[in-house]
């Protein structure tokens, strides 16, 4: 049994993200004072007195628009109250109700779900303002009065919402769960691989380039174990982003790949590789996370027999900064190769979270010395002692020498190289970092 999910509704620029954002303790949502900035469903976790559970922001909802992004982010909407437990209803102080706010409040009357009523920028501390009772007449009981800037009113809010929840099922305990970070430039499918492999339209889909604006969670569970896909916003150069949401959307695609344990970069395989697409593996790669370069919409290739290696070829010059990384061509659309892709998810992320031990590692370094020699310089050769392991995620390993002046990026790239092919860590960087041991340590 899953935690108890709470979903924050309302018409757009209520102020339901700056909410969600106070009550999960982090700013998750991209904030902004425009209407229509949350488009997708963003999930964040809560405790509160003991109890967790999850929450939902999103979308505004305007109910009679036929706006194509506006009609989607309104189906997003209404699949966060199909799988809701508790609704909280966010309302405006300052703009009183409108006929949008009563066109909401039926629909979630209709939903037989319990709805908890908000109403958002009651900023003064105090008696409520003779406006606030106007908002009983949407038949949803009593209304609690929310600061989400300043989190007044957020406790009582709280407190009314765990009144409704179940909190008698135990949650199953949670097995290792992998974060994949989806990224990549506007356009190249990556809403539509999120929305494929959870089987449901979870990310709104569009041609649009920039529909995804935060960073989405899809939680999927199959043969191959348990995933977390982040959808991210496409990744522009900085000189052609425009606006603040924009600017916050690259941030929130940049702080994906920071808590993700894969990246999958996706580049369009009917446009092919574009200098964007190595500015965005870039960030994962100095990140140091595991990554696999997924060629997308290949379904919609022109192709023969040789198209495919020849692409392959292509890639493999085009990212030889990273010619560790797998290249796997795909098509969300039809689902071709998805399972391949999740059998190198596992086997990446179980590369980039490998340890091995001194002694093995030890082994491989005699091995590679005494097959090339280490280079000397002026009649003085270089010693490599031992070799171990400082950390994962990437593989981090320590070689204390004679003199690392001597230690050139050849040899450090040989070694490398032969710690890869002896314990197969493919997906992932490698990070070699050089020590001399001092005259105290040769004693």
């Amino acid at each position: 049994m899953g935690k108890p999910i709470v979903a924050i509704v309302g018409r757009p620029n209520v102020g339901k993200s700056t909410l969600f954002n106070k009550i999960v303790g982090q700013r998750l949502s991209i904030v902004e004072d425009t209407p229509g900035v949350t488009r997708d469903r963003v999930f964040g976790e809560v405790e509160w007195c003991g109890n967790k559970f999850s929450v939902v922001d999103t979308g505004g909802i305007e109910p009679a628009s036929k706006d194509v992004i506006l009609s989607q982010m309104r189906e997003q909407a209404q699949l966060a109250i199909e799988s809701a437990d508790v609704i909280i209803l966010v309302t405006d102080l300052r703009s009183g109700v409108t006929a949008t706010d009563s066109d909401i409040a039926a629909m979630l009357l209709k939903s037989g779900l319990p709805v908890v009523l908000c109403v958002n920028k009651c900023d003064q501390v105090g008696a409520p303002p003779p406006e606030f009772y106007e908002f009983y007449n949407l038949g949803l009981g009593d209304p609690y009065m929310v600061s989400s800037v300043h989190g007044h009113g957020t406790g009582d809010l709280l407190d009314r919402v765990c009144e409704f929840l179940d909190f008698s099922q135990e949650e199953e305990a949670e097995g290792e769960i992998i974060k994949v970070a989806v990224i990549g430039k506007p356009n190249v499918g990556k809403s539509s691989l999120v929305n494929k492999v959870s089987g449901e339209n979870r990310c709104i889909v569009s041609e649009i380039a920039g529909t995804t604006r935060d960073a989405v969670d899809t939680t999927i569970e199959n043969q191959f174990g348990t995933f977390t896909f982040i959808d991210t916003a496409g990744l522009r150069r900085k000189s052609k982003v425009e606006d603040t949401i924009e600017h916050y959307s690259n941030l929130r695609a940049e702080m994906a790949v920071e808590r993700a344990d894969v990246c999958l970069i996706l580049i369009d395989g009917v446009v092919g590789f574009t200098e964007q697409d190595s500015k965005v593996a870039g960030i994962a790669h100095e990140a140091g996370k595991g990554c696999i370069i997924v060629v997308n919409k290949w379904d919609a290739v022109e192709k023969d027999d040789k198209t495919m290696q020849e692409m392959r070829a292509k890639l493999e010059k085009d990212f030889s900064f990273m010619s560790y990384a797998p290249i796997l061509f795909i098509s969300a659309k039809t689902g071709q190769r998805l399972d391949k892709m999740f059998q190198l998810i596992c086997q990446v992320a179980s590369s980039n979270a490998m340890r091995v031990t001194t002694g093995m590692l030890n082994d491989v370094l005699a091995q590679a010395t005494a097959r090339v020699q280490p280079p000397t310089e002026k009649g003085k050769r270089l010693k490599v002692y031992y070799m171990t392991q400082a950390s994962t995620k990437p593989p981090t390993f320590v070689c204390f020498c004679n003199d690392h002046e001597l230690f050139h990026y050849s040899y450090q790239r040989y070694l490398e190289n032969r710690i890869r092919e002896t314990f197969g860590l493919e997906g992932t960087p490698v990070r070699m970092v050089i020590r001399e041991r001092g005259e105290s340590d040769n004693k």
